[in-house]
């Protein structure tokens, strides 16, 4: 959904889910990854990317076919652990000045909490959205600092 070209060389798109669903009112909603894969354990050598974008689950809590929780994915009970595997892995796929872009929306669970999960430090972000409760944030993998 972030790329304004997802057919562009070099893109791919992984999701531990790949389904198509029909929602209520007739749209459909379809999860299709290039890659089924979990964002804990990704297939991938260490630093094989320059950019990754870290968009997991935020919801704790949503009725399992609910449009919300078909869309975005709910989190397990075990999320701060799966978060924390996460960002370790997303780190670890990034080459040395690999650009980290982190989204959260904190309608559930505050973005400090999540940011407490891994050691790595922010270098920018932004807060938007109609209650200002999404935030992108930007790090950067720095060589032997982040190993």
């Amino acid at each position: 959904m972030f790329w304004f070209d997802p057919q562009a060389q070099g893109v791919l798109f992984g999701d531990i889910r790949s389904e198509q669903h029909t929602l209520c009112d007739g749209r459909a909603l379809n999860v299709t990854p290039d890659l089924q894969m979990d964002f804990r354990a990704m297939p991938f050598l260490d630093g094989s990317f320059k950019l990754v974008v870290f968009d997991p689950p935020h919801l704790r809590k949503a009725g399992l076919a609910s449009w919300l929780g078909l869309k975005y994915g709910i989190l397990t009970d075990d999320w701060r652990e799966d978060l924390r595997r996460g960002f370790a892995e997303c780190f670890r796929v990034l080459s040395n000045d690999g650009v980290l872009i982190f989204k959260w929306n904190e309608t559930q669970i505050k973005v400090g909490e999540i940011l407490a999960l891994t050691p790595h430090k922010p270098l920018v972000g932004h807060q938007s959205g109609k209650r200002a409760g999404t935030h992108w944030i930007c790090f950067m993998k720095r060589g032997d600092l982040d190993e």
